[in-house]
Parts: C-alpha cells; sequence; structure tokens
C-alpha cells in the first residue's frame, strides 16, 4: 500500500477552526503549503465535507475516496492547497470532541483533541503519516464564554475579533497536534532551564489536587534533559485533565492530554500505589516529548520504538526522581507478569509488526506486547551496554534524527556505535519473534545442562524458534549470551562445591525468558529461599505459575511451595503470592466443598500479615507494609474471615458520613465488605449516586469495584441497565464496570447477555477506539467452563473478518481453551494438594 508522503511532502499548514459546541459543528479552512512530487496527490480526511478545493488560488477538480481527497491534475514543485470543508464535533472520544462533567449540578463540557493515530484527518486535510512532518500555525475560534481557556502544542500569540492564534509549531507529526478550550483550573511553574510547565483540569477540582502533577513533571522535564542531554524544544509543557478520554494518556508536543485519573490526585487521601501510577504516567508521557515527537517512527510498525522506550524511561525517571519508591520493583509485578503471560499465547503478535490497514494499526496498541514486552527488551539492553553508553547513544540518536523520523535499525547503529557491541543482531531475535524461550536447566548424568525452547500456555504449532538469550547466571561458567539449542556447563557437584550457593539464571529478572529447573536444582533454590532478594523470589513465583499454566509442572506441586512465602514483608511477592493464589481459584466452583477449602487455605496463608499489619494504616510504617496490606486484606475477605469481616463492617459504619475520606489505600475493601455482607438496595443506590457525584477518579473505582460485587441478582440488573446511560457510566470506564459484573460469578451470566444483545451499540459508541479489542481480552481472562468456550466461540467467530479483530479473538479462543483443558486435567490433584496444606 501506498503511502500518501510518497507523492507530496507538506511542509506548513495553515489550520483556521471555527467551532460552535451548541450545534456540535466545525467549520474550517486548512491551507496546506508542500512539495508536489508527482501530477496526481491525495491528502487526508475522515467524515468532513468537502466544500471547495484550490490548489494555487485556482479551483481544482477533486475526487473523495474512501479517507482521501484525490487531487489527479496539479503541477509538480512548490503548491499551495487551500480546503474549505465542515465537520462534525464527534462523541468518540476521537478527533476534536467534547468532555462532558458537572460542577454544582451543572453540566458543563471541555473540548479537547485526540489525533493519535490516524483521527488528524478528522479535524482537518492533511497528509496523516507520522512521516510527513511539518509546521502548524493554528487560528481557533470559538462560542467562548467568560472565564473561558484556550491551550494549545505552543503558546497563544494574539486574539483578533475572537480568533486565538499559536505561535507556529516546530516541525511534527500531524498526530501529536492538539489543543482544549473551557473553564479550566491552572497551576504553573518553571523548570530550571526556563522551560514553563502547567498543569490544567476541570473546576469539578480542588486547587490543590493540580500539586502532585505539576511537581512530577517539572522534575521529569529536568531529568530528561540532563539524561538525554539534548534540551526540551518547546517553550512550554501542558498536562491537561480531561473527563472523558478513551486512553490513558496522550504524548501530544507541548500539551499532553491525560484521563483525569492519570493526572489530578487528592494530596491528603491519596494511596502509594496510585502516586506510583500517576507518577509513572506523567513521566511515560514526558519520555515521549524527545521519544516519539523530536523524532518518530518513520511507520507504525515501529510504534514499540515510541511506546517500548517511554515505558522503560518512566521506571529510570521516576527511579531518580522517588528512590524510596523502588519503583523498579513495580516494574516487575506489572509490566513484566503482562508481558510474559501474553507473550505465551500462539498467535502473539511480535514487538516488530508490518502494518498498513488504518483499523489494523490501532489494534497494533498491544500494551503487553508494544509496552511492556518492548520494554523489557530495552531494560535488557539497558543492563548489557550500561548507562553511560546509552545516553551518549540516545543524545547521538537525537543529535542525528531531530524534527525527523527514524527506524528500530537506527536506533540499534546509536547504541551500537556507543557500546562497541552489536546490538541490532542480538535484538533482532527478539523484536521479530513473537514469544519467548523457556530455559531447561537440569542435570544430565551429574552434567549440569542448559536448553531452550519456546514457551506456550495453550494450543500451539512449535515453530523451531531460537532466541540469543542475555543469561545473567550467578555461576560465571556460564555463558553471557546463550545462542544455542543446548548447552553443557559441567559437572554439577563440582559446580555447586566451587560457587557454593544454588544454581540459578535471570538472576535480576531483566531477560524475557522464564527459567524450568529440574526436581533437584528447584529443591536447592526452595532450600535457601529465604536468603533470595525480593525480585528473586517474585521471580521463582512468577516462573511456578507460567510452568503451571502452560503444562510443564503440575499446579499441584506448586501449592505446597507457597507456605515458604506467606510471612514475606516484601509487597512484591506478595503480589506474585496471592497472583498464583488468585488463580487457584479457578479450580473450584461457586459453594463447593473445594471453594470452602480454598477459602481456609487462604484464611491460613493471610492470617498472621492481617494481624501483623491491622486494618488501618499506621503513621511510619514502611513503603512495603503499606502496598502488602491490600493483598492480604483481599484474602482475608475472600477467606471469609468473620473477625476480619466485622472489623470491615465496623470502620464503615464509624466513617459513614464520611466514606470518602477512608484512607485511600483500604477504602475499596471496606466498601466491598459492606455490599456483599451488609448491602441492600439503597446502600447500591448511595454508592452509584457518590459515584456520579465525585470528581476523585481513585474514589470512583472503589465505588465501582464495590458496586458490581453485590451478589443480589435483580440489583445486577439494575446496574447493567445503567450501562448504556454516559450521565454514570462514561463511555471511558465501561469496560471496568463490564469486567466486574462478569467476574462476578452472580453477575457473569447477566454481563455476557448484555455483551452479545448490545454488541452493536457498543461498537458505535467505542468501536473506533484502540482499546475496543480489550472487551474480548476482558470475557477470555474469566471463562473457564466448556460451555462458555462453546459460546464464545459461536458469538465471536462470525466476526473474524473484521480488521483490528482477527488476532483478538482467535487468541482468546486459545486462552479459554488452555483454561478449560487445565481445569480438567489437574482439578482433583490440585484440590487434594489444598487439602493437605490445611490439615
Amino acid at each position: 500500500m501506498s503511502h500518501f508522503y510518497e507523492s507530496f511532502h507538506p511542509n506548513n499548514y495553515n489550520i483556521y477552526l471555527d467551532i460552535n459546541r451548541a450545534t456540535k459543528t466545525i467549520i474550517g479552512k486548512t491551507v496546506i503549503r508542500g512539495e508536489a512530487l508527482s501530477s496526481s496527490i491525495s491528502i487526508h480526511q475522515k467524515y468532513l465535507d468537502i466544500k471547495s478545493v484550490l490548489v494555487d488560488n485556482q479551483t481544482t477538480i477533486f475526487k473523495l475516496q474512501d479517507e482521501a481527497i484525490l487531487l489527479p491534475d496539479v503541477k509538480t514543485g512548490d503548491i499551495e492547497v487551500i480546503i474549505e470543508y465542515s465537520a462534525k464535533l464527534t462523541d468518540s472520544m476521537m478527533g476534536i470532541y467534547p468532555s462532558y462533567y458537572e460542577v454544582d449540578g451543572v453540566k458543563k463540557q471541555l473540548i479537547g483533541t485526540q489525533f493519535e493515530t490516524t483521527f488528524a484527518r478528522q479535524a482537518f486535510p492533511s497528509v496523516d503519516e507520522p512521516e510527513a512532518k511539518a509546521t502548524f500555525d493554528l487560528a481557533i475560534k470559538f462560542d467562548e464564554q467568560a472565564d473561558e481557556t484556550i491551550i494549545a502544542n505552543m503558546p497563544e500569540i494574539r486574539v483578533e475579533s475572537g480568533v486565538h492564534y499559536f505561535e507556529t509549531t516546530v516541525k511534527m507529526s500531524t498526530y501529536l497536534v492538539a489543543f482544549a478550550f473551557g473553564e479550566m483550573l491552572s497551576k504553573y511553574t518553571t523548570t530550571e532551564s526556563g522551560v514553563k510547565i502547567g498543569v490544567f483540569a476541570t473546576k469539578a477540582h480542588q486547587d490543590n489536587e493540580l500539586d502532585f502533577g505539576l511537581d512530577i513533571a517539572k522534575r521529569s522535564i529536568e531529568f530528561y534533559e540532563d539524561f538525554y542531554q539534548t534540551p526540551y524544544p518547546l517553550p512550554h509543557s501542558w498536562q491537561l485533565a480531561l473527563p472523558d478520554f478513551s486512553a490513558g494518556a496522550m504524548e501530544n508536543w507541548g500539551l499532553v492530554t491525560y484521563r483525569e485519573a492519570y493526572l489530578v490526585l487528592d494530596p491528603n487521601n491519596t494511596s502509594l500505589e496510585t502516586k506510583q501510577l500517576v507518577a509513572t504516567v506523567i513521566a511515560h508521557e514526558l519520555a515521549h516529548q524527545w521519544f516519539g515527537d523530536l523524532v518518530t517512527m518513520k511507520w507504525w510498525d515501529d510504534l514499540w520504538l515510541n511506546e517500548s522506550f517511554a515505558n522503560m524511561m518512566e521506571y529510570v525517571a521516576i527511579d531518580a526522581l522517588e528512590p524510596d519508591w523502588k519503583i523498579w520493583e513495580s516494574f516487575q509485578t506489572s509490566e513484566v507478569s503482562a508481558a510474559l503471560q501474553r507473550d505465551a499465547i500462539d498467535g502473539v503478535q511480535s514487538v516488530h509488526v508490518q502494518v498498513e490497514n488504518p483499523a489494523e494499526i490501532d489494534a497494533l496498541f498491544d500494551g503487553a506486547i508494544v509496552y511492556a514486552k518492548g520494554a523489557r527488551m530495552l531494560v535488557m539492553v539497558r543492563a548489557l551496554i550500561g548507562d553511560d553508553a546509552l545516553r551518549m547513544g540516545l543524545k547521538n540518536y537525537f543529535a542525528s534524527h531531530q524534527f525527523d523520523n527514524a527506524t528500530g535499525a537506527d536506533l540499534w547503529a546509536a547504541l551500537g556505535e556507543t557500546s562497541g557491541m552489536d546490538i541490532g543482531s542480538i535484538m533482532q531475535s527478539w523484536l521479530e519473534q513473537p514469544g519467548y524461550p523457556v530455559v531447561n536447566a537440569k542435570l544430565v548424568d551429574g552434567q549440569l545442562t542448559i536448553s531452550q525452547e519456546q514457551f506456550f500456555i495453550g494450543e500451539n504449532q512449535p515453530k523451531s524458534r531460537q532466541w540469543q538469550i542475555p543469561l545473567n547466571s550467578n555461576y560465571h561458567e556460564s555463558p553471557a549470551i546463550f545462542a544455542e539449542v543446548e548447552n553443557t556447563l559441567g559437572d554439577y557437584e563440582q559446580l555447586r562445591s566451587q560457587n557454593g550457593v544454588p544454581f540459578r539464571l535471570n538472576v535480576g529478572n531483566n531477560s524475557h525468558f522464564i527459567v524450568k529447573y529440574d526436581e533437584t536444582l528447584l529443591a536447592d533454590i526452595i532450600e535457601h529461599v529465604t536468603e533470595l532478594d525480593s525480585i528473586s523470589q517474585l521471580q521463582l513465583l512468577q516462573d511456578l505459575r507460567l510452568l503451571a499454566e502452560g503444562g510443564q509442572i503440575s499446579y499441584a506441586t506448586v501449592v505446597p511451595l507457597l507456605s515458604h512465602f506467606i510471612t514475606s514483608h516484601s509487597n512484591i511477592v506478595n503480589a506474585a503470592l496471592y497472583r498464583l493464589a488468585n488463580d487457584l481459584k479457578k479450580f473450584v466452583t461457586l459453594n463447593s466443598h473445594e471453594e470452602q477449602q480454598l477459602q481456609a487455605f487462604f484464611n491460613k496463608m493471610s492470617d498472621n500479615q492481617v494481624n501483623r499489619l491491622g486494618w488501618l494504616p499506621v503513621d511510619g510504617e514502611t513503603n512495603d507494609d503499606q502496598l502488602t496490606r491490600p493483598y492480604v486484606l483481599n484474602a482475608t475477605l475472600y477467606a471469609e474471615n468473620q473477625k476480619s469481616i466485622e472489623i470491615a463492617h465496623q470502620i464503615y459504619q464509624n466513617n459513614v458520613d464520611k466514606i470518602a475520606d477512608l484512607p485511600a489505600d483500604i477504602r475499596v475493601f471496606i466498601l466491598k465488605n459492606e455490599v456483599k455482607n451488609y448491602g441492600n438496595r439503597e446502600l447500591v443506590n448511595q454508592m452509584l449516586l457518590a459515584y456520579r457525584q465525585t470528581s476523585d477518579a481513585s474514589y470512583k473505582s472503589d465505588l465501582r469495584v464495590a458496586v458490581t460485587s453485590t451478589q443480589d441478582t435483580e440489583l445486577i440488573k439494575q446496574i447493567i441497565a445503567e450501562f448504556k446511560n454516559a450521565e454514570t457510566i462514561k463511555p471511558q470506564d465501561l469496560r471496568a464496570w463490564f469486567r466486574g459484573i462478569l467476574a462476578n460469578s452472580h453477575g457473569e451470566q447477566a454481563a455476557w447477555d448484555w455483551i452479545r444483545n448490545d454488541w452493536d451499540w457498543l461498537e458505535k459508541t467505542v468501536g473506533g477506539d484502540m482499546e475496543f479489542t480489550t472487551y474480548i481480552t476482558v470475557i477470555a481472562g474469566i471463562f473457564k467452563t466448556p460451555t462458555r468456550l462453546k459460546e464464545f466461540k459461536y458469538f465471536f467467530w462470525p466476526m473474524l473478518e473484521i480488521p483490528g479483530l482477527k488476532r483478538e479473538i482467535t487468541m482468546d479462543l486459545k486462552v479459554i481453551e488452555s483454561r478449560v483443558n487445565l481445569i480438567a486435567v489437574e482439578q482433583v490433584a490440585v484440590n487434594q494438594a489444598i487439602m493437605s496444606e490445611i490439615k
């Protein structure tokens, strides 16, 4: 498929927009100056009503076809194209769209934009491809009211006759253009180098909710200027929280947009986990201001270049800004586990993917692969070459490609030059192949032997792939890079006594593979498990869980090992422990004897920790304790521990008039317990009302979790009836509500019926959105019976031909199938193992 940039190179856009919120209309005029490389050129447009096209001030013939304006007869060389058109404000959170919110019961709108991936063409005609970089002059008029503000990529220079004119941008891609207007709160500061930093939100928020984001944004920009040794290239960096936003955040150059949940927070009552999340999201978007904005991928197949890199840098930055948080630990629980889970399914995309169709470009945004696995690959590179070579390589990369485009090969070349290593060939096997290896470590006739093969969960067709694996072993007899199928390291007894510690691979868990130790080697590690650091303990649990999921070992053999970890004070060990324990829930059915056994097992695991930590946060406690408490409270409530149920109820009763002020770390458990064990229609309606009224995103999330856990089928019907009511549940939040009811065994049938009956409505409402396929992913994460597998296949199979859905449907069928098969094979043995543990 040819790209429009091949025949026309725009170099400047002069864009005039007149936006009317009341009529939801846009009147636009775009002047494009550029160079025609052939006499027939095309310009992108989508949903625009084209009134006229002039080329060099002459009326010209044009045709509209698909998403293009075809100009079949232009002179080659420098030309000026003037297009007048009208368009509609959308409600799809794409293009130029309104966000809805309320202040003191009054309904208001904030207009914002979302142009990535291919939605700029819904706002103005353009060559809407990343390589087509140009400068932009924006002029915007709107139905302006007193006390309203307008912001954009660049500073405003003047207002004439109600038209706001902005400074010419630097050379940039269309998908990074942004502006917003409406009533806004704002706060400003300035970096050491003179960049103006601002945070903006609606007036539904309190002034002090902007402070945290402002501080992180300022320090992130300062950190990156130093780390990249390249100045931030614009006069300002605005951060804007939009009430309606489909993704998490978007790195528009100079005007970054966010979901409210990822930018504004209550400084007096926000959990440490939420602060870490908000900080990493801000640092991620600001990493993009260089990596993605200053240097942009040439085409969407290198999307990973932007995302993987920003995903690694958010941790590098926050680790430097807040070292006490030990943020690399949460990289292990979030990015690493997501990547390993998803990348084990046959049919998963590789990090680098060939793609042309716009609908398929959106489907590329597979968070677990393009973000998490890609970031893990770059962490692997960083560990191999060290920070000095990384920083020098990046400095050179930015210098060579600034205000231009690059490919993955350009990055490897820059890093290869400063490190003296052939990074490109090492990374080839990780970038171009889907999946990852399991390294088998075993004793063969007394010899310590390692071998690699691709690891799968579920049905698969092995492709005999091989990787260049940075082994990071604690025995120096192991190779640094393991590229063979098999390798013998030497006599085990001798190696063990020389090294004095159990044999281990992937120390630090930086490389993208898992390890299967044979019985002798695993028993040795378990015997010394308390000597391992937290990341090594997490890794052991994570690898065992995946091997059990993939049917390479039995879950029943893992159950007795869990007791070695239940007293750990490390939050990431507890994260891995309870992830594994929660996976055991698939082997029991509701209200069965086996479920009671599992609850008793959860009780045994969590009881001492609940007593040690208590329900309420304590002044001066460690970060680890703060972050561990939620895991053990969740476990004690699943165990239906009567004492815990009563304590949670008592805390609720004591705070019934100020529920929002309950400590944010534990509030969700108090609310959920109340709904589940003491709930009625009145309580659920109260919570729904509080959900509508609050602008605190983390409180909203807690209320949603609580409400969707009700066991009352009539209330479940009432909640599902709200799914289409955007006044209660914004389309951006609907997936979480749907998942909440679907994951609740009392609501599973009703939620599944809803999505099948209302699929067309759902597609109309959020179908253009890059997150759309995750509705299918969510279902696959929950279904576990042969009947559900059949129903899933029956419903989704006819949709296989829809671009952007095929990969998700075929992979998710495998996910459910492998779970159904695993349960059939393992159920009896797992439940016997649990019974032995509670005796």
